[in-house]
């Protein structure tokens, strides 16, 4: 199936959401050929490069999506890259060449209970899917942030635990967000998990996911949306190496069939669970 040719968008308004993110909403005619219930496919913003012979292309969410209008989050840091630096200074009418979109990444919402993690770069993609559980979804959403005011309010579930690690800077030899997954009680019946975040940290939580809580492909999506160090095309060929090594990992080990321990109560050595707040 042949990719949908990019489309020029219009900003047609920006705003600041908290101090690391920031929404612009894209609209104008070139959304006209947008399709209809994309919240939390991808899109790919294209960057042309005089005397080059590519564009710089960066992937991002679509959040939200209104008639003739989508909103994109961005994540700002002091170290902006060109898609960063672009929505920092974005004004009413001006222009940008839009690939996409590409397939959504929804979590089962008929398992038994469920598990989200992520980081602020999976913000946008965690909100559409908690908005799609059940009103009484069980489980857990573990999301890290880079300031205490950057923790925005998310869909309301009785049942559905969400915790905040703040975490200001990065660090690609932190196990923070494994640590605290880790800690949690794991819940009787089938769980569904659906995990993006940085590089290294996906790769902890893959092994984790996997290994220890025996979780098969049907249970679970697990992305880097990132990594430190690394621009996104450097970032792709790092994601298509250690997706070749894991096939090659799968190949050669037998399947070990063992039963998921528990887990420990969370400890008080972990960061403290924070209330959400508001959507």
């Amino acid at each position: 199936m042949s990719k949908p040719a990019p489309r020029t968008l219009e900003v047609i308004r920006s705003c600041q959401l908290s101090p690391h993110m920031r929404r612009v909403t894209l609209g104008g005619e070139g959304i006209a050929s947008f399709p209809a219930d994309q919240e939390s496919a991808y899109i790919k913003l294209i960057f042309p490069r005089p005397n080059a012979a590519r564009p710089l292309m960066r992937t991002y969410t679509v959040r939200h999506q209104r008639e003739r209008e989508i909103d994109v989050d961005f994540v700002i840091h002091e170290a902006a890259g060109p898609a960063s630096a672009w929505a920092r200074t974005a004004q009413k009418g001006d222009q940008i060449l839009v690939g996409g979109p590409g397939p959504k990444n929804i979590i089962d919402t008929g398992a038994d209970w469920f598990l989200m993690v992520g980081d602020m770069t999976a913000l946008p993609a965690i909100s559409v899917n908690m908005a799609l559980l059940p009103q009484d979804a069980r489980g857990y959403v573990v999301i890290e942030v880079l300031d205490e005011r950057d923790i925005p309010t998310l869909a309301p579930r009785e049942n559905l635990e969400v915790h905040w690690l703040i975490k200001p800077h990065a660090d690609s030899s932190s196990d923070a967000l494994l640590n605290y997954v880790a800690s949690l009680t794991w819940l009787p019946g089938k769980v569904s998990a659906w995990v993006a975040c940085e590089f290294s940290s996906m790769r902890q939580l893959r092994k984790y996911l996997k290994q220890t809580r025996q979780l098969g492909k049907s249970q679970l999506y697990i992305s880097s949306y990132w990594k430190i160090g690394n621009d996104e095309d450097q970032h792709k060929v790092e994601k298509r190496q250690d997706s070749e090594q894991l096939e090659m990992a799968n190949e050669y080990l037998p399947q070990q069939q063992a039963t998921p321990p528990s887990s420990p109560a969370t400890s008080k050595g972990n960061p403290t669970p924070q209330p959400s707040k508001i959507p």
